[in-house]
């Protein structure tokens, strides 16, 4: 099995062969003199390892390998197979991806190759076997990482659709099944032979897109475990196998496709500067894509990350200095470099990597900004990671590997959100359909959390009832002990096990939240022929068939006398659900003439747990009241926080107590210590109670001193 350093690793992506002069030592140089432990290497470069067919130049890379590992600096060294060579592009021009049927996306970006093809795979495997050949074996090889950020495109190549006739083929037998499960005689759909099913460009069927969809996920988990098993003929057994993640890629299942390696890894990309301020100002409504806003997608990005296989994980890519276009340039404020890693680390990272060492003379991302400028002086970004270099160093094993502490445990359905990617239910301001409909739900409800002082844990609705359950502790009364409180909320899409599971966890003594949309559809995407939400009537005590969406929002007031406690401000949004209350108890209505009749919010005991459910997408004010009625005390022990300011706790591997504290503010801040603390970076030591200060932009990394 794979092991990691007993330190947070700690570097950038390194392409010396894009320098427009040799400048090896001196890169190699100013990265030790930063505490660099790590550099990523070769992943993207496919033309120059193999310049013809069959003509391999490998030795390029030796200097750089030696003088990293001369000056103690590990490598992961990546397969090249995402960037696709000009003279494989016009040998096999029929490896294009097609981003519909007949319809091949153009030569000169990456990942334009349908990667199923066999002239691909054969190219592919032959240019990763002499790399790996030569270099898995060099003593500065930490790890692997196999392609580069899967799942970008929705291949519609002949060869993928066929594959995907023989998958239906051989996961429902018979086309008279198919027919039954997908309910095909509407719009006369019905198939008399496999060779009926007609291509996915024109496809208006629920059930058929949620399949297809599901089917080119496993593509790209079967490409990347095909390269995963090539890379681990070559490596020793201590170097790990990774490939790193863009989570909002549209045909990635991350947690189907992370069980092929040792160690999830992912690149989280967000805004800097003032879209790090706490209080807030990001709007509402801002759609989050690859690039977050806000403080609290920081931590969402981190909780996704630990979610794919339950456990640490490595960042591969971070913003260096500004990201993306040459029109959106908004490099960190002084602190905010310092603030993000911290972040990262505290819930869970081993490894923060950015993306990358020297800001590109060329190319498409020439205004990505680097570690060094263009110029390849060292300088503000230099002086801010070099810093943070020095920070790990000094922390070391502590803070390698931390477990991070939940007050909440959210299920998240990767199925849902494609499905709600085409067929949404809710809509966008200007009435159109709002493709990212499930996050508006699933995030309302970690936002509150992260607004009431909170820490989440992100579980993925097949890990909850794995048959390894009670091995891996998510059976449901193992779960109740861990995390008393479970929201499943947009899980549209889910099988009867599924919902068995979530009834069961809440007699077992855990607090489920149900959502907007949860239990409404089955495993095939099929409205369940019963009362919303499916198979959780009776525990919800509740029930409804009949919704509506919002053009605006609805105020929503707590019962008087009741046990919740709203602010003002507090409304419904985008959609609400008509609950019936059987045996359920209100505990905040809608305060509208038509909406008014059926209540917001509902709680009810079942067996020794209890079952809460939320008919709407709440809005921050009411998200944050629900979260702090949820969780009255939080595990971090800081009972009270300025707004600016964040409390991340966890357990490190030793057993010991985390706490790191983040001042998201120009406005200094001051808390007072929970209980006693020793400084992990200055050994400053503070008893219960004592003044903590923190100044503009400022992290402090704390670990519990109860012997103080």
């Amino acid at each position: 099995m794979a092991s990691l350093p007993d330190r947070v690793l700690f570097g950038a992506a390194y392409y010396h062969e894009y320098q427009p002069h040799d400048r090896l030592k001196t890169d190699l140089d100013l990265m030790a003199e930063a505490r660099f432990t790590v550099i990523r290497v070769g992943e993207s470069v496919w033309s120059t390892w193999e310049p013809e067919d069959g003509r391999f130049d490998l030795d390029w890379l030796r200097p750089v390998l030696d003088g990293a590992h001369e000056r103690g600096i590990s490598a992961v060294l990546g397969t090249p197979t995402y960037a696709v060579p000009p003279w494989l592009a016009r040998r096999y021009p029929e490896i294009a991806t097609e981003s519909a049927t007949g319809r091949r996306v153009g030569w000169g970006a990456r990942q334009e190759a349908d990667f199923s093809h066999a002239a691909f795979r054969f190219h592919a495997e032959r240019v990763s076997r002499a790399i790996l050949a030569r270099y898995a074996g060099h003593p500065a090889v930490v790890g692997v990482q196999v392609d580069n950020e899967p799942g970008l495109r929705l291949p519609h190549n002949e060869g993928v659709f066929q594959r995907f006739v023989d998958h239906l083929r051989a996961e429902y037998g018979d086309v008279d099944a198919l027919n039954r499960a997908w309910g095909l005689v509407y719009w006369s759909h019905r198939l008399t032979d496999w060779s009926d099913l007609w291509r996915p460009d024109g496809n208006a069927q629920p059930q058929y897109d949620a399949a297809w969809r599901a089917f080119l996920a496993r593509q790209t988990t079967e490409f990347v475990a095909w390269q995963a098993a090539i890379a681990r003929e070559y490596t020793r057994p201590e170097q790990f196998v990774t490939t790193c993640l863009s989570y909002p890629h549209v045909a990635l299942e991350d947690d189907e496709l992370t069980d092929a390696l040792d160690v999830t890894a992912g690149n989280p990309y967000y805004t800097m500067q003032n879209s790090l301020a706490l209080p807030d100002p990001t709007p509402e409504d801002h759609e989050q894509v690859w690039q977050t806003r806000g403080v609290w997608t920081l931590y969402q990005s981190a909780d996704r990350m630990f979610s794919s296989r339950q456990e640490p994980f490595l960042v591969t890519e971070t913003n260096a200095s500004a990201i993306g276009a040459p029109w959106d340039n908004k490099p960190a404020f002084d602190g905010q470099w310092r603030q993000a890693a911290w972040a990262f680390v505290a819930r869970g990272a081993r490894m923060i990597e950015y993306w990358h060492w020297h800001t590109l003379h060329f190319g498409a991302e020439t205004y990505w900004g680097g570690v060094l400028p263009h110029s390849g002086r060292p300088g503000r970004a230099y002086a801010e990671i070099a810093q943070l270099g020095a920070e790990f160093e000094t922390a070391g094993a502590l803070v390698a590997g931390i477990e991070p502490d939940a007050d909440v445990a959210m299920v998240y359905s990767t199925p849902s959100k494609w499905l709600m990617q085409k067929y949404p239910p809710l809509a966008r301001p200007d009435g159109g359909p709002d493709g990212a409909s499930y996050h508006r739900i699933f995030d309302s409800f970690y936002r509150g959390v992260f607004d009431a002082g909170g820490q989440a844990r992100v579980y993925h609705a097949r890990q909850l009832h794995d048959p390894h359950g009670e091995r891996d502790g998510t059976a449901p009364q193992a779960l109740a002990r861990k995390h008393p409180v479970l929201i499943a909320a947009g899980l549209y899409l889910a099988d009867d096990a599924t919902l068995d599971w979530l009834d069961a966890y809440a007699r077992a003594g855990g607090h489920l939240v149900l959502g907007p949309r949860t239990g409404y559809g089955d495993q095939e995407a099929r409205a369940r022929a019963e009362a919303a939400p499916g198979r959780l009537t009776a525990a919800a005590g509740v029930w409804y068939d009949e919704f509506a969406n919002l053009d605006e929002p609805v105020p929503v007031r707590a019962v008087p006398g009741g046990r919740l406690d709203l602010p003002d401000g507090t409304a419904a949004t985008r959609w609400i659900e008509g609950l019936t209350v059987t045996d359920a108890e209100v505990l905040a209505e809608y305060q509208h003439p038509h909406f008014g009749r059926w209540p917001a919010v509902t709680t009810r005991p079942h067996g020794a747990g209890r079952v809460t459910c939320v008919g709407t997408v709440p809005n921050r004010g009411l998200a944050r009241a629900l979260a702090a009625w949820l969780t009255p005390t939080r595990r971090s022990g800081w009972s009270w926080l300025p707004e600016s300011v964040t409390a991340t706790t966890g357990t490190a591997p030793d057993g010991r107590r985390v706490h790191v504290v983040h001042n998201w503010s120009w406005q200094p801040a001051q808390l007072s210590a929970p209980t006693a603390l020793s400084d992990v970076l200055t050994r400053a030591r503070f008893r219960t109670g004592a003044l903590i200060e923190l100044g503009a932009w400022d992290v402090r990394v704390f670990v519990s001193a109860p012997n103080l």
